[in-house]
């Protein structure tokens, strides 16, 4: 295993010198004679990186693993602090129930159960099955997320569920299933990355957002192969590239079209691959023709010398591969910007060949294995789609129910948010997992919607800024007490192993499903004595299934194989590389589309004279619920920031550190100025992992993708307002703190001039 040292981290962008804690000691390779060994996975990303544990849950050890091949032996920031939350003071132990006064107070287990038990029926009776809705998350093992499902179809008899990984990877995954017949993140492990002469990576900032990733495109830039980003920022990652395309907001569909009309036009694309693996390429050949690159220079604000180039880049390498991630999916038109990159990677021969091909970049930790087995208001286990009789004739057999009995689809995250206390939604809502108040599009309109429940449950391991308003907050383990699995952005299965035992008063959220089932009449069902045993259904729940892991087990992941699905059998290696004869659609073909471009759902006017875009930084993670808790982040990224260009700053007389107010048509946030010329001057920058005044959320649009259903996140109009040129961060962040919704953030004073 490598020794990690401080310059070695910095050098790959790595998030410095791994921090030293009273409550963290991590421990450096080299230093110490013996070396964690519990392997376990970081909980955050869906790199999963691999670590090793060892300690106290007070005093945790904890390493990079040298011998897990995606992220060998290198962590982030995040990583390295990733066990600081698990004995953290705020870490919820005991029930929690809104008592008469409105404040919430510790309970028993059977207290609050029996409470939530008593209230779904009660509401079930007077409003139907449908009156309560569940909510879960890219986050929970596939044990949790199967058993998730099977719990609302079957416990509650509800069309209402869905979970954020809508707001992650939903676009991304309708358009390769559209295109490929099959949605797996990356079809490829993350180590081909190294190997493509060009690699065109598009809406997204893999320097602070998947930091270890950075070794295999550094490795790739070293072989001399070139690196072509599409973001409007010029982020870290886009500051390493051989050529950054820094295009407005919203237009990365006319983008790629203006790329593939210059491959076409310029003999550079692979005719043969074309006619053999694919259909619909003369129909996008004629939609193309119209986007020349002066043309696409006008709408995009990349230079059309840039566009040739690019495309020459990528057309001219023998191997390519081109990547998209949550800049080009979070909009409106979000699978359509996909398809048009997809196209490229297409029409240049590259899917299915080593060192080339398509991907996208996976967010959340079990982002992909969470969409797979039945989260998602559509789908079965197996990534079987509710609506296919054979497929509900084939989970209703395992799970031992009538298929009719199973309910008909219900509707996506934002309209099942947007529906909650309405006459026509939920009257009460199951989070697991998830923070919908802060995560969610428009979040001040979703906030109200959880306050007009009847009931809000949350399974979480703090108080987020949603179990701050539920009727009853349930205490749940964290990743290092529990067991199951996890699968990762190549689609690799793996393990997730008890190190320590949860806190007393904790319980598990399969656990928890199995009381809840209980009390509702399904114990039958949800009986399980382990985690290996929920995989084990649903492996056999998923076998025949698009993901079919019925060949995968505990046991063979214990006995270190390396498993990817579709996997059908238990003699069956795994499938780490997809498409490379053939396409799993009815005729072994891959599919182009048509991408019409049209503009963002809305658009900078007089009024709202800017773009906002909104994304990660390296030192927080989603909603915040586990990383404001931890010194080291927090100090790293202690308050809301909004990022300015010096032009813009200068137009509206702002200065780095004053307080801002950033408005849109949807609320306003209160954020602090940071001036960059990495920004481009029409557009500002808000990260999305505060709650309270500085929410990202309060702005975004929630206009829907009409095919996945996604949120446009990533494009809105937006004005910049003074409003108290005095006021410091550190009242930001007492702002912040006093929102309401009772989270712990760690107060940092800051002198915002210096």
């Amino acid at each position: 295993m490598p020794t990690i040292t401080p310059d070695s981290l910095r050098q790959r962008r790595e998030g410095g010198t791994p921090p030293l804690t009273a409550r963290v000691l991590l421990r450096r390779l080299g230093n110490v004679p013996t070396p964690p060994s519990t392997r376990a996975h970081c909980p955050y990303c869906a790199m999963q990186c691999g670590m090793l544990i060892g300690g106290t849950p007070d005093t945790p050890e904890l390493a990079g693993d040298g011998d897990f091949p995606v992220n060998r032996g290198a962590l982030c920031i995040k990583g390295w602090t990733s066990a600081g939350a698990l004995a953290h003071a705020d870490r919820l132990t005991s029930p929690l129930v809104r008592n008469a006064e409105g404040a919430l107070a510790p309970a028993t287990w059977d207290e609050a159960l029996d409470r939530i038990a008593d209230a779904i029926r009660a509401l079930q009776a007077r409003y139907g099955k449908d009156a309560i809705g569940v909510f879960g998350s890219g986050a929970l093992t596939n044990e949790k997320a199967y058993l998730l499902g099977k719990f609302a179809r079957v416990a509650l008899g509800t069309r209402h569920i869905d979970y954020n990984g809508r707001f992650c990877m939903a676009s991304a995954a309708a358009a390769a299933n559209a295109a490929f017949g099959i949605d797996r993140g990356l079809p490829f492990p993350l180590a081909d990355i190294a190997e493509a002469e060009a690699i065109l990576l598009v809406g997204s900032n893999v320097a602070e957002t998947l930091p270890p990733a950075m070794q295999y495109f550094d490795a790739q830039r070293r072989a001399g192969g070139h690196l072509i980003v599409v973001d409007p920022r010029r982020t870290p990652t886009a500051a390493a590239a051989t050529l950054h395309l820094p295009l407005v907001p919203g237009t990365d569909g006319m983008l790629a079209n203006g790329l593939l009309h210059v491959l076409i036009r310029d003999g550079l694309v692979d005719e043969a691959y074309i006619a053999q693996r694919t259909i619909g390429f003369a129909a996008v050949r004629g939609a193309v023709a119209a986007c020349w690159p002066g043309r696409v220079e006008r709408i995009t604000g990349v230079p059309e010398a840039d566009i040739v180039r690019a495309a020459h880049l990528l057309g001219r390498s023998r191997s390519a591969i081109v990547l998209t991630a949550r800049g080009a999916e979070q909009q409106a038109q979000g699978v359509a910007n996909t398809l048009a990159f997809i196209n490229i990677a297409l029409a240049l021969g590259q899917v299915g060949r080593r060192g080339g091909g398509f991907g996208c970049l996976t967010g959340q930790g079990n982002g992909q294995g969470g969409r797979e087995h039945g989260q998602k208001s559509d789908q079965l286990p197996g990534y079987r789609s509710l609506r296919d009789p054979q497929a509900r004739a084939h989970v209703a057999a395992v799970w031992g129910v009538d298929p009719d009995a199973l309910p008909p689809p219900g509707i996506s995250a934002f309209e099942l948010l947007d529906a909650l206390g309405t006459d026509n939604g939920p009257r009460g809502l199951l989070v697991v997992g998830s923070n919908p108040a802060v995560s969610a599009p428009a979040a001040g309109r979703i906030s109200k919607r959880l306050r007009a429940l009847d009931l809000l449950v949350v399974c979480d391991f703090f108080v987020s800024e949603t179990a701050a308003l539920a009727d009853v907050v349930l205490p749940v383990a964290m990743w290092a007490e529990e067991e199951g699995t996890i699968t990762n952005l190549e689609g690799r299965v793996l393990r997730r192993r008890r190190v320590f035992a949860p806190p007393a008063g904790v319980r598990t959220d399969i656990e928890v499903l199995h009381l809840l089932a209980s009390r509702l009449g399904h114990s039958k069902g949800f009986a399980f004595d382990s985690a290996a045993a929920v995989f084990e259904e649903l492996g056999r729940a998923s076998a025949g299934g698009a993901a079919d892991y019925r060949g995968i087990s505990h046991a063979r992941l214990d006995a270190g194989e390396a498993l990817y699905w579709p996997c059908p059998d238990e003699a069956h290696p795994g499938t780490p590389r997809l498409f490379a004869s053939d396409f799993p659609t009815p005729d072994g073909c891959a599919r182009f589309h048509v991408v019409t471009p049209t503009d963002p759902a809305e658009a900078p006017d007089r009024e709202y004279p800017l773009y906002l875009t909104t994304g990660r930084v390296l030192a927080q993670y989603q909603s915040g619920t586990q990383t404001r808790r931890l010194r080291e982040l927090v100090d790293r990224a202690p308050v809301p920031r909004v990022e300015v260009h010096p032009v813009t700053a200068t137009q509206h007389g702002i200065n780095a550190g004053d307080i801002v107010t950033v408005r849109t048509r949807r609320g306003e946030a209160t954020l602090q100025v940071h001036v960059t010329a990495t920004a481009r001057v029409d557009t500002i920058f808000v990260p999305f992992h505060w709650g309270g005044l500085g929410s990202a959320n309060l702005l975004t649009n929630p206009a829907l993708d009409p095919t996945s259903k996604m949120p446009e996140f990533k494009v809105c109009a937006a004005r910049l307002e003074l409003r108290v040129p005095d006021m410091r961060a550190a009242q930001l962040v007492r702002a912040n703190q006093d929102d309401g919704c009772g989270v712990a953030v760690v107060p940092v004073l800051l002198d915002t001039r210096s």
